[in-house]
């Protein structure tokens, strides 16, 4: 069994992202094969970065980046839901992923975006290009919700179409596929 982390990217009070990142988190149990851990960066509160040692060093001094550290070190892939703030996404993603190196490397990566018109495909294109500069695989499947609050409902359920679910199961198969692949390299150190 796979440990998969889906890491929640935004921060702010009403945000939605929390909700889709449950979304994925059923749909990876249903799926099976995984253990799933939903990472909610809001909850975490990780601070600006403020280690003396660059990440590279793995010379952590704070008990919060120790913590993150073995959260992410612990994981065999990861699906982050972004959503899209100014054609990037959120800076509190930004900052967890600059708190470590190492702990990144050699996993699979897929990514969940939302938005308006764009869907936050934007900042999924700009997330792929530096969750790579980590050393992981960003798969080249994604799922991504355009209007997404209208797929809330007045509950404050997340109810995505029979597109979407099957679009997150493609991605499910892809992010097995390439972990079973990168167990092999990350063993060869």
């Amino acid at each position: 069994m796979y440990k998969l982390k889906i890491i929640s990217s935004t921060v702010r009070p009403g945000r939605k992202g929390p909700l889709i990142a449950n979304w994925v988190a059923e749909k990876a149990k249903q799926f099976g094969g995984f253990e799933v851990e939903v990472l909610d960066l809001g909850e975490i509160n990780l601070p600006l970065m403020n280690e003396a040692n660059h990440p590279m060093m793995r010379k952590y001094e704070l008990e919060h980046t120790k913590q993150w550290s073995a959260k992410i070190d612990d994981a065999d892939a990861f699906v982050f839901v972004t959503a899209e703030y100014d054609y990037n996404y959120p800076a509190p993603l930004r900052n967890a992923l600059e708190y470590l190196v190492h702990e990144w490397g050699y996993k699979a990566a897929g990514i969940v975006s939302y938005g308006g018109v764009s869907a936050g495909t934007r900042a999924a294109n700009a997330l792929k290009a530096d969750l790579s500069t980590l050393s992981m695989v960003p798969i080249s499947q994604s799922v991504n919700f355009p209007f997404f609050t209208q797929l809330i409902n007045e509950k404050g359920e997340f109810l995505p179409n029979e597109t979407s679910h099957k679009a997150m199961e493609g991605l499910l198969k892809q992010i097995v596929r390439w972990t079973k692949g990168l167990k092999l390299i990350k063993e060869d150190k």
